[in-house]
């Protein structure tokens, strides 16, 4: 589609990333590219709707599309079937059909929800993602994971539904606070983690021009589409190697009503395991402690409070979804670039890291 395109495919998908600085100003010329349909839904929370609907719904104007702006309210709580249930009166109110297509502007919260209202609105209409956050844009945009939670716990209904189009606009994050930056980061150092030790000795939280913003969201957002492409359900397991540190992370999210910010979840998640994959993978304490380091850096949390209830978080990995047929299965770095899923890992290995932390 452009220079900065990033191809996503697989067996049943293909779908551009688009990366840049001002990307955002291009959207309605770039989905004309891949929509024929005339009428949209622009899915947004109140902050993004503020800061970047009006932006938003000229582009779409601007390409004789008919946009209409749909606004819920901001967080976690949000993605739930009453708030779905909502949002899909309001799009047949605006005369949407199955010739129409959704679009979803912010954060991961918002990507989530309106890819699962894309996947299930008229049986299925195409889904475009304009992810605003640093973690929306390096992952949770890509893939075609869509949901909502349950009491029970997070993600429990969902579907597989790709993105036609991503658009990611580096100036979109200049509206962000240091604490919602750091977010994406602790998804970074994921990736670095599980596949690139060379990106891993190179991050550094000094300030990033948009240049390296660019090339260091291409970089990851390569990662993930290359690991989707190679397990698009989860089914080989090379797709769960992204779940490292999110067993644990997910349950102190549930554990603490998500209180807790996602990526400082995953960032105590990757710690705890980290210190599993020194007792079950062969990690080196010294590549653990490393891992340790580069998040404090970034002002990501290594350990958890006092108050927070390690049972709980226990309670709460039992019924983590990526368990199978009742077995563990848990992501391990045996080194700093390298993961694998492992059986050998116990429910005591979980709740002794846990209690570490």
């Amino acid at each position: 589609m452009n220079s900065d395109a990033i191809e996503i495919s697989g067996s049943s998908f293909r779908y551009s990333a688009l990366v840049g600085d001002g990307a955002m100003a291009k959207a309605g010329e770039f989905a004309r590219k891949v929509m024929s349909g005339k009428r949209c839904a622009i899915i947004a929370d109140e902050t993004s709707a503020r800061l970047f609907g009006d932006r938003i719904s000229e582009s779409f104007t601007a390409e004789k599309f008919s946009s209409h702006l749909v606004r819920i309210p901001a967080g976690e709580k949000s993605k739930s079937l009453t708030q779905v249930e909502r949002i899909c009166d309001e799009l047949i109110e605006a005369g949407l059909d199955r010739s129409s297509f959704v679009v979803g502007l912010g954060g991961g919260v918002i990507g989530d929800i309106s890819g699962f209202v894309a996947a299930i609105f008229q049986r299925g209409i195409p889904h475009v993602q304009i992810p605003t956050t640093l973690l929306a844009m390096v992952d949770s945009s890509i893939g075609g994971k869509t949901g909502v939670n349950l009491d029970a716990g997070k993600n429990l209904i969902g579907a597989f539904h790709h993105p036609a189009l991503i658009i990611a606009d580096v100036k979109a994050l200049e509206s962000l606070q240091p604490k919602e930056l750091r977010q994406g980061y602790a998804e970074i150092i994921k990736h670095a983690i599980i596949r690139d030790a060379e990106m891993f000795r190179a991050l550094s939280p000094r300030t990033q021009s948009k240049n390296e913003f660019v090339a260091l969201i291409r970089r990851n957002i390569a990662i993930k589409a290359r690991i989707v492409s190679a397990d698009v359900r989860e089914i080989s397991g090379e797709r769960a190697l992204l779940n490292f540190g999110h067993t644990v992370g997910h349950a102190i999210e549930r554990a603490t009503s998500f209180k807790i910010p996602h990526g400082d979840c995953m960032s105590v998640g990757m710690v705890a395991a980290c210190g599993i994959s020194t007792k079950r993978a062969g990690l080196s304490s010294q590549e653990r402690d490393d891992v340790v380091v580069l998040l404090k850096r970034f002002q990501l949390p290594t350990q958890l409070s006092a108050e927070v209830d390690r049972e709980r978080i226990v309670a709460a990995v039992v019924r983590d979804k990526k368990f199978l047929a009742g077995k563990i299965r848990f992501v391990v770095t045996p080194r700093i670039g390298e993961a694998h899923v492992s059986n050998d890992v116990t429910m005591e290995d979980i709740r002794e890291g846990i209690a570490e932390l």
